[in-house]
């Protein structure tokens, strides 16, 4: 199944037309569902249905603008513009994703803030070159900056908490596709990795609340820095390897004068980056009343815990190596 759905993003990315690119998403969603669903957890199969009545709405969107090119241009990349925002979760369509997150194991929930954003993302970046697409796409941008930020704030379900991280870093993608169509890529190349950091380290640890993360007498102290330095990676933190496309993102925004837009966004980091310390504060300075289970580590600890150091502090050496190109 996963191949599958690896081909139908293929196949949106590689179409010539709208047509081919409405299949693409398609055989995507149909593959997708089949791994949502469990014939153990009615849950899951739920939020398999609520994807598929969404997914199925903003095709029905596309299809309809696609009606509508030979008519009215500008309509049909406004209703294009926002079937495809729909389906991404973009704010203010995000209203399905964090209730559909929160129905997901990690490595689905993985897939749905990764993978199944790759084709949206490609196909709103061929609108960008209208002017009405671009003004729509600020608009998107700066609410998804802030509902973002502002809708994980009182958070303590971990799989609700990415969901609205994923849609404040969906309003930095967005902006790199207005300023660079290049750099937006380099953005989804590091937010996978620091989100997949954070979600292999949950899975193995079985963790869909906060509260159990604090209950855990068993983590060891070096587990808890890893997971620590993920989060604070995810949330932008210098020199962790989340601050490098924010960098070169401000750059790029600099040189174009877009001080407002920056300021919303450099503001709901801010935000983001403060829920992470908040939650990480109580996480570290909780200790096992136990002196012997300080010592215990679950299995893997060692391979995680390499994995994800690696990736996290990987942008060090990035400048250096820009310099030497």
């Amino acid at each position: 199944m996963f191949l599958f759905l690896l081909l139908g993003i293929f196949l949106a990315l590689s179409s010539t037309s709208w047509f081919s690119a409405w299949a693409g998403l398609e055989l995507n969603l149909l593959t997708f569902i089949p791994l949502m669903t469990s014939k153990t957890n009615l849950f899951y199969s739920e939020s398999a249905l609520s994807y598929f009545l969404i997914q199925a709405l903003g095709s029905a969107l596309l299809i309809f603008s696609a009606s509508l090119l030979l008519m009215d241009k500008p309509f049909f990349l406004l209703i294009m513009s926002l079937s495809l925002f729909l389906k991404m979760g973009a704010a203010p369509f995000h209203f399905w994703f964090p209730k559909i997150m929160e129905g997901l194991n990690w490595p689905q929930a993985f897939i749905l803030m990764t993978i199944q954003k790759l084709t949206p993302m490609f196909l709103i970046s061929y609108l960008s070159f209208n002017i009405l697409c671009t003004s729509l796409m600020y608009l998107i941008a700066s609410l998804s900056a802030i509902i973002g930020a502002l809708g994980g704030l009182n958070q303590t379900k971990l799989r609700k908490l990415m969901a609205f991280s994923s849609i404040n870093h969906m309003a930095w993608m967005l902006s790199a596709i207005l300023m660079n169509h290049s750099s937006w890529m380099l953005y989804f190349l590091f937010y996978s990795l620091m989100s997949f950091s954070i979600i292999i380290l949950l899975f193995h640890l079985k963790t869909f609340f906060f509260t159990q993360l604090l209950n855990f007498n068993f983590i060891s102290i070096s587990f808890k820095i890893s997971l620590s330095i993920s989060l604070l990676s995810l949330g932008g933190l210098p020199p962790f390897s989340g601050f490098f496309p924010k960098w070169l993102l401000i750059q790029e925004m600099i040189f174009f004068k877009h001080f407002f837009f920056l300021f919303i966004l450099l503001a709901s980091s801010l935000i983001t980056l403060y829920f992470y310390l908040r939650m990480l504060y109580p996480f570290l300075i909780m200790t096992s009343p136990s002196p012997k289970s300080s010592f215990y580590s679950p299995k893997l600890h060692f391979p995680l815990q390499t994995t994800t150091t690696f990736l996290n502090f990987f942008c060090l050496l990035l400048p250096s190596m820009f310099f030497l190109i």
